[in-house]
């Protein structure tokens, strides 16, 4: 197994690197969203990170439990719609299985991310192919799951699940939506890429670049 640790400070790193991403991808995911949502995700999105930033910076947290409590919370408080309540969910799971500790192994980063994920599934119910974040998240999570049992490194493990979000991410775009507000349209929600899985997608890239360095 993997030995590597993963420190508060690169935790934090991911989360920053996160808010930069979406920052980043802001008018993209809100082109994606107008498609078939409210054309609101990078908006909300990005005001979000850009809060959790703002409290990063007025109060670094010293362990990680501390850490992914505020990202969930100032999600939950500052993103509307379905993103909000999904992403904080997955942050405040995330949380609980830290607990308080300021350093992670690589199958402790993989308990908090399975938890974040089934917190996540408790509260949207959503199914693969159901074109959601989930369809990016679950394999995500599979492939970071036997990277570390395989004994890759953090940095390895994320880049595969980084990986894997990406082809996650792309295969919703023939999906027909059957949650949310896109799954309104029907049949015309094909041939669109979900805005959600998108985001998700980010998540892992930018766990990728902090561990990694």
């Amino acid at each position: 197994m993997a030995t590597d640790v993963v420190t508060v400070t690169q935790l934090e790193a991911w989360v920053r690197r996160f808010a930069d991403l979406i920052a980043e991808n802001r008018a993209h995911l809100t082109e994606l969203d107008s498609a078939i949502g409210d054309a609101d995700h990078g908006i909300n999105m990005d005001r979000g990170m850009q809060a959790v930033l703002g409290k990063l910076d007025a109060a670094p947290p010293g362990a990680a439990d501390e850490l992914f409590k505020l990202v969930g919370m100032t999600l939950v408080s500052s993103i509307g719609g379905a993103s909000g309540p999904l992403y904080g969910t997955f942050f405040l799971r995330f949380a609980s299985a830290c607990g308080p500790s300021v350093a992670l192994s690589p199958d402790d980063v993989v308990k908090a991310c399975r938890a974040g994920v089934e917190g996540l599934v408790a509260r949207g119910k959503p199914e693969l192919g159901d074109k959601t974040m989930f369809d990016s998240l679950h394999p995500a999570l599979e492939a970071l799951e036997t990277a570390v049992g395989a004994g890759s490194s953090p940095g390895e493990a994320f880049s595969a699940a980084s990986r894997a979000a990406a082809r996650g991410r792309d295969d919703t775009v023939p999906m027909v939506a059957r949650k949310g507000r896109a799954s309104y349209l029907g049949e015309r929600s094909a041939g669109h890429q979900d805005p959600g899985a998108t985001s998700a997608a980010l998540l892992f890239e930018a766990a990728a670049a902090a561990f990694g360095n």
